[in-house]
C-alpha cells in the first residue's frame, strides 16, 4: 500500500458514500441480495456512526475502505465479549484491492483494541468472503467454531479472533 494511504474517522459529509461503497461491495461481491433488510443497514452509515465507529481509508479524499469499530454492549456489537472489541462491515472499494487497504483497516483495529486496554479483537465473517479470510489469517486471527451463529434466515456466519495483549 502506498504510504499516502490515510486511516481516520469518518466524517459525517462521508457517511452517504460509505453507505454506497459498503452496499455496492456487499451486494455487488454477491455476499447479500440488494433487497435484504442488511443492505439497509449497511447504507445506513449515519446511524451506525451514532453508536459505533467508523472507519475509512482515503487517498487524496477518494474513500477506498471502511468497517465499523462496536464495543461490547453496543448496539453494534453482535459477538463481542468483554475485554473484546469487534468491528464489522469491511468494504474495499474494487480499485483498491490488492493494496493493503483491508489490512491497514484491520491493523487500525488491533492497535485500538491494544491502546483501549482491550485483550482480544473479533469478527463475525461469511464463508464466501475469501479475500477478507486471507486478510485475517495472515494477521493472526483464528476461528473459534465454538462461537459461530446464523442469522433469522439461515446463513451460516462464522466467528474469528485475534489476542492483542
Amino acid at each position: 500500500m502506498t504510504s499516502d494511504v490515510v486511516i481516520r474517522p469518518a466524517r459525517p459529509d462521508e457517511y452517504a458514500a460509505i453507505g454506497v461503497l459498503t452496499v455496492g461491495v456487499y451486494v455487488g461481491d454477491g455476499y447479500v441480495d440488494a433487497d435484504e433488510a442488511y443492505a439497509k443497514e449497511l447504507a445506513d452509515t449515519a446511524r451506525r456512526a451514532a453508536a459505533a465507529e467508523v472507519l475509512v481509508a482515503v487517498r487524496d479524499e477518494e474513500l477506498l475502505g471502511s468497517l465499523t469499530v462496536a464495543e461490547p454492549g453496543t448496539p453494534y456489537a453482535e459477538i463481542a465479549r468483554a475485554g473484546e472489541l469487534e468491528f464489522r462491515m469491511l468494504a474495499v472499494a474494487k480499485q483498491a484491492r490488492g493494496l493493503g487497504v483491508g489490512t491497514a483497516l484491520v491493523r487500525r483495529v488491533i492497535d485500538e483494541a491494544v491502546e483501549r486496554g482491550y485483550e482480544a479483537v473479533a469478527l463475525t465473517t461469511m464463508g464466501a468472503m475469501v479475500d477478507a479470510h486471507r486478510i485475517y489469517s495472515r494477521m493472526g486471527f483464528a476461528a473459534v467454531p465454538e462461537r459461530d451463529w446464523a442469522t433469522e434466515d439461515g446463513l451460516q456466519l462464522h466467528v474469528m479472533r485475534r489476542e492483542v495483549g
